[in-house]
């Protein structure tokens, strides 16, 4: 199982270049890919998730980038992939976009976006992008992607319930918190998305406080490889376990 990391989050004091740093500490440490997770209106802050990974991009050449996960209801279509091109073209063929339909209200109200619709606008949006990652958009609106980057980066969805299913028959990946569920309720979700013939599924936001039990967390982690995910991805937090000790619970 590959071992991957979400970049910040950053505080009120931490310096000008504290993504940079990161990012190259990160890569440094054996870290298999990084991510920007998403997030408006919640009583903190978080960097706008194309411009960290744009960071990150330029610090740590040889890691994976990603998103966990961009909620794309925020966004026209349009904004959207002109967004993902400008990112492939600093990234590019490392990048893998994570999307997903949102799950917080105070992200929608920042933006006056609807939350009550925003599982119809994630179908419309995202087969907009898909039709701009392949030619660029409609002849009215055609965004000429240069060459490069046509045909867009790999799609993970971010999603639980039904949406696992759907997940293993139209995108990539499969992106499952751990934030907010048990590790049964994951292993349970992924069984299900094995089931359905899904591809590749990352465990993401496996948060690591200050006074992370390391040995406990080598065991979650194991738990989650035997189970049959291809990769975990932490959150290490103000004052948790140092990177290069995290790593360390996969080698091997």
């Amino acid at each position: 199982m590959r071992l991957g990391a979400l970049l910040g989050p950053v505080t009120g004091n931490s310096p000008a270049n504290f993504l940079a740093e990161q990012a190259r500490t990160l890569a440094g440490e054996g870290f298999d890919s990084l991510w920007a997770a998403q997030a408006l209106g919640r009583g903190f802050m978080l960097t706008d998730p194309f411009v960290a990974l744009g960071v990150a991009a330029a610090a740590a050449e040889d890691v994976e980038l990603g998103t966990a996960v961009v909620q794309a209801p925020l966004y026209h279509p349009m904004d959207l992939a002109h967004r993902v091109f400008s990112l492939q073209q600093v990234c590019g063929e490392r990048l893998v976009l994570g999307l997903g339909a949102g799950s917080t209200a105070s992200d929608f109200n920042v933006l006056s976006r609807s939350f009550e619709t925003r599982f119809e606008d994630f179908r419309v949006i995202v087969d907009a992008l898909r039709e701009a990652f392949e030619s660029g958009g409609s002849d009215a609106t055609n965004l000429s992607p240069w060459p490069s980057v046509q045909g867009g980066p790999p799609l993970f969805l971010g999603t639980w319930g039904r949406g696992v299913e759907r997940a293993a028959r139209e995108f990539h990946g499969w992106i499952a918190s751990a934030h907010y569920r048990t590790e049964e309720q994951v292993v349970a979700g992924l069984h299900r998305y094995r089931r359905a013939g899904g591809g590749r599924a990352v465990v993401s936001t496996i948060q690591l406080p200050a006074g992370t039990d390391l040995g406990e967390l080598r065991d979650r982690l194991a738990r989650f490889a035997e189970a049959g995910f291809d990769d975990a991805v932490v959150l290490i937090l103000p004052g948790g376990p140092e990177p290069g000790a995290v790593q360390r619970l996969v080698e091997g």
